[in-house]
């Protein structure tokens, strides 16, 4: 029987996702097939969108920290038991900010391929006039 888990703790994972553990922990599924479902349910949730996200380096930890404690739950492997955890990536073939530089490259294509009358390449293409002011702004 799985233990109810309520939204506040599931750390930012989709709460769908959870359904999907009791496959991703089974020892009777290879460890290939169960990276590919970690790949096409949890991590695909965890990217939704994040073609347009202004990604920073904290970003990119908090997205390897969550993906690695999935990783090491499904390989059944411990923190005390010191595996490397690119160790544990390559073991699966996963890696997110791989997947999450390539998704954002895609997108950025498709930016590239639109007409110049669309209004997104507009934005893109959009310069302010003017110059900022130097030092810190005003406090209102």
């Amino acid at each position: 029987m799985q233990r109810w888990r309520p939204e506040s703790e599931l750390d930012g994972i989709n709460s769908g996702s959870w359904y999907v553990v009791p496959l991703l922990t089974n020892r009777d599924i290879s460890l290939i097939r169960r990276g590919r479902l970690y790949s096409s349910c949890v991590r695909s949730s965890m990217l939704h969108g994040s073609e347009t996200w202004p990604v920073r380096k904290e970003n990119e930890v908090a997205l390897q920290r969550a993906e690695m404690r999935v990783l090491r739950r499904m390989c059944n492997v411990k923190v005390k038991d010191r595996v490397l955890s690119k160790e544990l990536r390559e073991r699966l073939g996963i890696d997110i900010i791989l997947t999450l530089q390539q998704n954002r490259l895609r997108w950025y294509g498709h930016m590239l391929r639109k007409e110049d009358i669309d209004w997104v390449k507009k934005c893109m293409e959009y310069d302010v006039e003017g110059s900022r002011p130097r030092g810190r702004p005003k406090r209102t």
